[in-house]
């Protein structure tokens, strides 16, 4: 839980532990609602577009786990606040090309949609991780919960999911952690992170460790927690509008 003595007499410090307590205090309800108030997810802020200075007054105030959702920005951010322990989560989606760079600072990729992100994600940590001594890179399969099959915001059908299980379960240097996915636009949120939910049941059924369920953002995280999400990306709810540029 935060801690308002952290915030000093910092405006923006103190802003942000009153956005995080209200989340905390969001995802407690939920997660009594849901019979779960011993199982509480893990809290991501995602904090693309917003200052280093904003995820140091986050690490003051308790926070262990931020998402970024672009390489160049987040590999920046990851070595000016080396100091924080912070875990990163790399949340968006990820070309082949800048697989390498995110193994170097990533503990999860959340994104993982195809064979060759996969291929790269592997080879990357083979090269950027066992000689530094890290922990194997969690992969998140990203599954599109819409008809057009992830065109729009990324994820592998359904279908496809046991295979990308097996190639990331395969590869030295990767650990399948679960699925992820982004509840539908205009679409009732329980509707589709009930249909996560079974994704990742057939998932555990075939590889009983890749429990995680990465589901659930500042709008919708009720629903997630109700329909069992073991990680929530939460941005604005937080940090509130992304800051303006220039």
């Amino acid at each position: 839980m935060t801690d308002d003595r952290s915030a000093g007499g910092d405006p923006r410090a103190a802003e942000l532990a009153a956005r995080l307590a209200a989340v905390h205090r969001r995802i407690a309800s939920a997660a009594e609602s849901a019979g779960r108030a011993d199982r509480l997810p893990t809290l991501i802020v995602v904090t693309k577009f917003h200052p280093a200075a904003d995820i140091r007054r986050l690490a003051a105030l308790g926070v262990t786990d931020v998402g970024e959702n672009r390489d160049q920005e987040a590999a920046h951010k990851a070595a000016e606040l080396a100091d924080c322990g912070l875990t990163w989560h790399f949340v968006g989606q990820l070309q082949t090309k800048k697989a390498k760079s995110v193994a170097r600072y990533a503990a999860a990729v959340h994104s993982v949609d195809r064979p060759q992100l996969v291929d790269a994600l592997a080879k990357a940590a083979a090269a950027e991780r066992k000689d530094a001594g890290l922990a194997p890179l969690d992969c998140f399969i990203q599954v599109s919960l819409e008809d057009d099959a992830g065109t729009h915001r990324g994820g592998a059908g359904p279908a496809d999911v046991p295979l990308l299980a097996d190639r990331i379960a395969s590869a030295e240097g990767l650990r399948l952690a679960g699925v992820m996915a982004v509840a539908p636009l205009g679409a009732p949120p329980e509707t589709a992170f009930e249909k996560l939910a079974g994704v990742s049941a057939r998932l555990v059924a075939a590889h009983p460790a890749a429990t995680a369920i990465s589901a659930g953002m500042s709008q919708d995280l009720e629903a997630a927690i109700m329909f069992g999400a073991t990680h929530l990306r939460i941005g604005s709810d937080i940090l509130g509008t992304r800051p303006a540029v220039g």
